[in-house]
């Protein structure tokens, strides 16, 4: 379903080792707005809600909100590093577009 490079998966697991509150998982979905129509969405979760998707890459739990799986479905999850700036990014199979910034796509 999704993939996380081993770079992506070294920046959660340090953002997991320093989060202030206990951490289980990464929860990821898909929201309308951002420039191109939909916008990705990540963030260090304490569990998975009742209706999430939960995989396991690298040792980290992935927590899939269930109304974004389809969207998701083939996505890479990257971390890049660079003079510009830094973050994840996403390549995803499904987007029929994306937009300069990188997440969001339609």
């Amino acid at each position: 379903m999704i993939d996380l490079t081993e770079t992506a998966q070294n920046a959660v697991k340090s953002a997991i080792c320093t989060a202030a509150q206990p951490v289980t998982g990464l929860r990821i979905m898909v929201e309308g707005g951002g420039c191109a129509g939909f916008k990705y969405t990540m963030g260090l979760a304490e569990a998975p809600k009742p209706d999430d998707t939960v995989i396991e890459r690298g040792g980290i739990k992935l927590f899939i909100a269930k109304d974004s799986c389809a969207q998701l479905a083939g996505t890479t999850i990257d971390f890049v590093v660079s003079l510009k700036s830094s973050g994840f990014t996403f390549d995803n199979p499904n987007a029929k577009s994306n937009c300069s910034c990188g997440r969001s796509f339609s």
